[in-house]
């Protein structure tokens, strides 16, 4: 787990390069946002290239989250501990046809981050699971819907790093998403109109 010091040396280092560091989560946000709406289709998983659509997700959703865990949990070992980052969202626990191969994949991410939580905890690795739902670039610019901003979200990271925290939700919606997981009909069943 970090400690205290190396959290507010990172926060040291990163208060010149504010802009630099929102910079860096927009394009890590953008990325990830490309990737949603270049993969929203209609149909979901009957949609007849669903096979091909929901590899590539899970290929960077899935596959790349768990290669970069195994390249770095080595030299977090070796110096004695540290923390992964893994970027999850809202759309681990709720599913649309629209996102289906998006939602699924962001589900078996949330699932490796606890799969890794219990795996890294014997070296000292703190896994933090980073969930979010809109976050404001220019992707959402025309989405009227509530909205956190990166600089937000980095700082409600940095702050779950800091408390040696397993999981930040990082904003209302995402927080009513997963009080909505224990509901008597849960969010992630289709609800009546």
């Amino acid at each position: 787990m970090p400690t205290a010091e190396s959290v507010w040396h990172l926060r040291t280092l990163c208060s010149p390069v504010a802009h630099a560091r929102s910079t860096l989560l927009r394009a890590i946000l953008l990325r990830s946002l490309c990737q949603v709406f270049r993969l929203a289709q209609p149909g979901g998983f009957l949609a007849q290239d669903s096979d091909a659509v929901a590899r590539r997700i899970f290929e960077t959703n899935f596959f790349g989250m768990l290669n970069m865990s195994k390249a770095f949990a080595p030299v977090l070992k070796a110096n004695g501990g540290g923390a992964l980052l893994n970027v999850l969202s809202v759309a681990s626990w709720v599913n649309g046809s629209e996102l289906a191969a998006y939602s699924a994949s962001k589900s078996a991410a949330w699932s490796l981050t606890n799969a890794l939580r219990h795996e890294l905890a014997g070296q000292k690795t703190q896994v933090l699971g980073l969930h979010m739902a809109y976050v404001d670039t220019d992707l959402t610019r025309g989405f009227d819907v509530q909205k956190s901003s990166a600089e937000e979200i980095v700082q409600r990271a940095l702050d779950g790093l800091e408390a040696g925290a397993d999981e930040v939700l990082a904003d209302v919606l995402t927080q009513q998403v997963r009080q909505g997981l224990a509901a008597p009909r849960p969010v992630y069943l289709p609800q009546a109109n």
